[in-house]
């Protein structure tokens, strides 16, 4: 810990009660809904976008909650979420690697619409086809757009409201906590990104208001 701070364990322990009692999420949301209000939006999302990160985890990293993502070659953790237009974290959640995006996002798309009742449309990669479209309208009532790369694309290509959520990757990649998954829980894990969109969060209302002509 840095000189000026407290001892590491009576730090520890805030940073605890508040992942245990929900207040980090709590403090993230209402920041969100203010940033949201502060760019001309509704404090409640109609859209949003979900996806998925692999990242390799800590030596610390208990085998019970790390894995092997065969498709990215990736020992660790893998991180779902789901982010609203403005590239802001509407629900986190933290597995093992090898944990398929469809049975994930079942459980968080049901966070998600259970805790944001406008929300209508998620766009998703072409990981998230199958039944889970299906499941999706019928159990909660929000469409699931399969965003695809056509035949004819090839090398980089920025494909509509996908860019939002790697936006959102490349900035959990700038903190340092966040580069690889450093945490014993997968709670402890949620807590650390919900920090860092804290972060970015103030520093946007921590801004001047540009004025009216």
């Amino acid at each position: 810990m840095p000189a000026d701070f407290p001892p590491w364990d009576r730090v520890y322990a805030f940073f605890r009660r508040w992942r245990d009692h929900a207040l980090i999420a709590e403090f993230h949301d209402r920041l969100r809904a203010q940033v949201r209000i502060r760019a001309g939006r509704d404090a409640e999302p109609t859209a949003g976008v979900i996806d998925s990160q692999s990242v390799k985890a800590d030596a610390v990293v208990g085998s019970d909650s790390r894995g092997f993502d065969g498709g990215k070659l990736v020992n660790g953790r893998k991180r779902h979420v789901v982010v609203d237009t403005l590239g802001l974290v509407l629900a986190v959640m933290v597995t093992s690697a090898d944990t398929g995006d469809r049975a994930a996002a079942e459980v968080l798309l049901a966070q998600v619409a259970h805790a944001h009742h406008r929300l209508a449309l998620i766009w998703a990669d072409g990981g998230y086809t199958g039944n889970l479209v299906e499941y999706c309208l019928a159990a909660l009532a929000v469409v699931l757009a399969i965003v695809k790369r056509s035949d004819d694309m090839h090398g980089f290509v920025v494909l509509p409201k996908r860019w939002i959520v790697e936006r959102f990757f490349a900035h959990l990649m700038r903190s340092r906590r966040l580069v690889r998954d450093f945490e014993r829980r997968t709670t402890s894990a949620e807590a650390m990104i919900y920090w860092s969109i804290i972060g970015l969060m103030t520093r946007r209302l921590a801004r001047p208001h540009p004025q009216r002509a």
